[in-house]
């Protein structure tokens, strides 16, 4: 099937545009990377706009963000509260308090990597069933360094992922214009690559990436037989093969299996502490000792080496004893969430509107609705500035002529929701809809 076939089917966004939800959804790095190819067009900006008026959507644009954040900080209901939204003043004195349940604050600070950062990354490789782990400032890091990592091993620089990959669309191709790797692309459906689809590739690849949950498909996962039969495929064309786990965290509920069963299947495993686990940043590198004693080599090359690293790796570990135990319970309430949604909008009469996967595989799932993405998202905000119940807090983004689409994040905040909470609320967002000229 084509892109375009398969973008046609409401399933898979065709693009993210990076422009409002990347400073105000629960996940700060949307669209944090797909303004690569913009822009380019010379002086007359982007898409050959003039530069005035470019400016001006970017000020409308901004003043959205900000009137969304606004909405968000007043409302008395929402269905996810990150503490990236917080202030400055919120974030220390939650680190702090929380803090000294999780690790002795009066122990001295780290240096380079030591200490604390230690003992995070001893905490990771226990939970994730490997050898060893390491600390890394970011994602994209860690994975570029895993890689090449394997590249050298393997003899193989060719890394084989899907189409709708992290690093394909929020990393400006950093695996190619940084680490000398070529990405080849499996398959761009709306879901995981089959083992069918590993066992056809026309080409060899020394690794094989898989994003667990798949989030520009809909934070999509596999079956586990699927998975685990992937995986294989991939070991039989003598491929390794390494899980993008951002988001690992949040996806034992779907799998039926603990965190070390899933990222045992692997033979590397990356993971972040800010998505699922609400940190201040930073990310990890499990797998075998050897594998991560290079890739401590990479980081310091790749400047990963930071002086102090103690307040993200104490949210860090804030994160595991806090929020990793609840989201089973974040992933069962989004289900009811999600039906909720389906139920309001069949009964608002409201055309073609979709929640994607209709039972989410995660926490984290699309909402898909038949109108411009201006037009939904005034009248989300307007329900929420006028009633402080803020249904959908993210931006939304045109997924299509007359369709626009968003993601939904439950966490504590959205477990406050019953379903006819939910529904009320869907009422009252179409009543705003219709009101729109």
């Amino acid at each position: 099937m084509s892109d375009t076939a398969e973008r046609e089917t409401g399933a898979v966004p065709a693009a993210t545009t990076g422009t409002e939800t990347d400073t105000d959804t629960d996940d700060p790095e949307r669209g944090s990377a797909t303004g690569a190819g913009q822009g380019a067009s010379g002086s007359g900006g982007q898409d050959g706009a003039p530069d005035e008026e470019r400016d001006g959507g970017q000020d409308e644009e901004q003043r959205l963000a900000e009137r969304r954040a606004a909405a968000h900080r007043a409302a008395r209901r929402v269905l996810s509260r990150a503490g990236a939204r917080g202030t400055v003043r919120e974030r220390l004195t939650d680190l702090l308090e929380a803090g000294a349940g999780v690790y002795d604050l009066d122990e001295r600070a780290d240096i380079y990597g030591n200490r604390i950062v230690t003992a995070l990354e001893e905490r990771v490789a226990a939970l994730l069933g490997t050898e060893a782990a390491a600390f890394f400032p970011t994602g994209t890091m860690a994975q570029q360094v895993a890689l090449r990592c394997w590249a050298a091993r393997t003899g193989d620089r060719t890394v084989a992922m899907h189409a709708l990959s992290h690093p394909e669309v929020h990393e400006r191709h950093a695996f190619s214009q940084v680490s000398g790797l070529r990405p080849v692309r499996v398959t761009s459906g709306p879901r995981l690559p089959t083992a069918d689809e590993i066992h056809a590739f026309p080409e060899p690849f020394g690794a094989l990436m898989l994003e667990l949950p798949l989030r520009d498909a809909g934070f999509v996962l596999p079956s586990w037989e699927e998975l685990t039969a992937t995986v294989e495929a991939a070991r039989e064309r003598d491929a390794v093969v390494h899980f993008d786990g951002a988001r690992l965290w949040e996806s034992t509920t779907h799998f039926g299996r603990p965190l070390d069963e899933i990222a045992g299947l692997a033979d590397s495993v990356y993971v972040s502490f800010y998505k699922s686990l609400d940190g201040f940043g930073g990310a990890a590198l499990a797998g075998p000792r050897a594998l991560i004693e290079d890739a401590r080599t990479w980081r310091h090359r790749y400047g990963g080496m930071i002086f102090q690293q103690f307040p993200t790796a104490l949210s860090a570990l804030v994160g595991l004893d806090r929020e990793l135990p609840r989201l089973p319970e974040y992933v069962r309430h989004a289900r009811v969430v999600a039906a909720a949604l389906r139920e309001g909008f069949a009964a608002a009469g409201l055309p073609w509107a979709r929640v994607h996967p209709e039972v989410p595989h995660t926490h984290e799932f699309q909402v898909w609705l038949p109108y411009d993405p201006d037009v939904v998202a005034e009248a989300a905000l307007r329900q929420g500035e006028e009633t402080g119940t803020l249904l959908f807090a993210g931006g939304w983004e045109a997924g299509g002529p007359g369709l626009a689409w968003t993601e939904v994040t439950v966490r504590a905040a959205g477990l406050e929701w019953t379903a006819d909470d939910v529904r009320d609320a869907v009422a009252g967002l179409a009543d705003r809809l219709r009101d729109h000229p």
